[in-house]
């Protein structure tokens, strides 16, 4: 088969699986889940189906954003270790095709969003993709070492989304629940960065251990880690949150300060980089902790009332 001018033309290697990587399916997991979370916690009650679309939205544009990234960090995905193989610079898929899919799916998700749902929603989710692909990667990444606290918002907002979804509203609970994964998100990809140092200094990006120095670092997670333990138990504050949740959320709360302290008084770089991984590890249980704990207390809630009528 030949071109336009007479030379073959080169078939995409790509498979399905490569066009899902550009979605990012780890980061669309959590995107998925906590904008789940949101929509469920929400007062009153929405059609299965229209929830079943609001989330699948949420999903597609989340996933867009990765594909939105991707197509732009090529340049930096070939030098890093981690990135190298993702498919654009694996030369599996041109980076053209790959604006091209971010932006289709884009506009599919915020428009079936606004159409089916309602548009405060769809446009959260408009502001949700803008910031997170011009903002943070266009901008705030390669700019700043505070690029993931104010890009930190992009993940912030699926539960808002959610949220909105429902109620066609911004509430102070839904606000909630944007803070607290706003303020985990410094600490969590801090404690990333400690030992992935390398990568991002053959990158040329400005993250806070090549900046300012891993000491302080150290010194900010702990500062974050002190502000985002109490937000954790508002929703309980709040009264969208139940005892148990309240109970739960302070002792998570607890050690996950108890690990940033940990990691700013390890003596050295082999125990601090030990305690970086453990705090990683343990700010993904964190979080997933406390949206597992307010989903299962407002489907009990809202179950319960069902089957005892």
């Amino acid at each position: 088969m030949t071109g336009e001018t007479g030379q073959p033309m080169q078939l995409s290697e790509a498979s399905a699986a490569d066009y899902i990587a550009l979605l990012k399916p780890r980061v669309m997991s959590l995107v998925v889940f906590t904008g789940f979370v949101g929509l469920i916690v929400a007062p009153g009650h929405m059609n299965p189906v229209m929830a079943a679309i609001a989330i699948l939205c949420i999903a597609i544009g989340g996933g867009a954003s990765g594909a939105l990234n991707m197509w732009y960090d090529a340049d930096i995905d070939r030098i890093m270790k981690r990135t190298k193989n993702r498919p654009i610079p694996a030369g599996l898929i041109r980076e053209e095709t790959v604006l091209a899919y971010g932006i289709t799916l884009s506009v599919f998700s915020v428009m079936t969003l606004g159409l089916l749902v309602n548009w405060l929603a769809a446009a959260l989710l408009a502001f949700t993709i803008f910031f997170y692909s011009v903002v943070y990667t266009m901008w705030l990444k390669r700019s700043t070492p505070q690029n993931i606290v104010i890009g930190g918002a992009a993940g912030a907002f699926p539960p808002m989304i959610g949220w909105a979804s429902v109620t066609g509203t911004v509430s102070v609970e839904s606000v909630v629940l944007f803070l607290i994964i706003f303020l985990w998100t410094p600490p969590h990809f801090w404690a990333l960065s400690l030992f992935t140092s390398g990568d991002y200094e053959a990158a040329k990006i400005p993250m806070m251990p090549n900046v300012r120095g891993e000491k302080s670092t150290r010194l900010q997670i702990v500062i974050y880690s002190l502000i985002v333990a109490p937000v954790g138990v508002l929703p309980w504050f709040l009264g969208f949150g139940g005892h148990v949740y309240g109970v739960l959320s302070a002792l998570l709360g607890a050690i996950f300060v108890w690990r940033a302290v940990q990691l700013w008084m390890a003596p050295e770089h082999e125990t601090q980089m030990r305690a970086a991984r453990a705090l990683f590890k343990f700010s993904l249980v964190y979080l997933s902790a406390l949206f597992s704990i307010l989903l299962v207390e407002a489907l009990v809630a809202k179950i319960l009332p069902v089957i005892g009528g």
